[in-house]
């Protein structure tokens, strides 16, 4: 593979069997469906997962993948710059399913929504928030128009601010286990 090249779900569906599949959204997320296969190192823990995935990268190919292919094709930026090959999966695992490809899910855990659902919650509830308060103070209706301003920026630039904030939250970070875990078989 070239430095970063991207996958169809479908070349990659023919490639699983030979792929490490590193999926960089949070442990929510990746509990809610998975490829199988798939090792969760959410992207803001990819810096410390460097070693692990160069070792990784040194026995085979990599294939980065979160939802949509945004976060992985970030992902796979960042390896670059650190000498890693990668490749993203185009359209992530909404492309994988929309397919009707296999996922796994996580048993006996309760997953917390995934980030998309997330963001729709907290950023309706600030709009409701700001119109309601803006009933009584004027100045309220600021939140609404900042969020909004918010998710404008956030669909032309393609990133997502409120995401990071929520993705620093409590129930979306790994347990310190499961990603020691993790990264112990992309090392072994």
């Amino acid at each position: 593979m070239a430095p970063s090249t991207a996958l169809t779900a479908e070349q990659a569906h023919a490639r699983l069997h030979e792929l490490t599949v590193i999926d960089v959204r949070t442990p929510g997320e990746y509990a809610s469906g998975h490829l199988p296969g798939a090792h969760n190192i959410p992207l803001d823990h990819l810096d410390a997962a460097l070693p692990a995935l160069k070792t990784a990268a040194d026995r085979g190919d990599l294939l980065i993948m979160c939802a949509s292919g945004a976060r992985s094709a970030q992902a796979c930026e960042r390896l670059a710059d650190h000498g890693i090959t990668t490749a993203t999966l185009t359209g992530g695992t909404a492309a994988w399913t929309r397919l009707g490809h296999d996922t796994h899910r996580s048993e006996g855990t309760r997953t917390p929504w995934a980030m998309d659902r997330q963001v729709r919650l907290a950023a309706g509830t600030l709009v409701l928030t700001g119109l309601l308060a803006g009933q009584r103070w004027n100045a309220a209706r600021w939140l609404s128009a900042g969020v909004a301003g918010g998710l404008v920026f956030s669909a032309l630039t393609d990133t997502c601010g409120m995401a990071r904030i929520l993705a620093a939250f409590p129930h979306n970070q790994p347990r310190t286990a499961d990603l020691d875990a993790t990264l112990a078989i992309l090392t072994a």
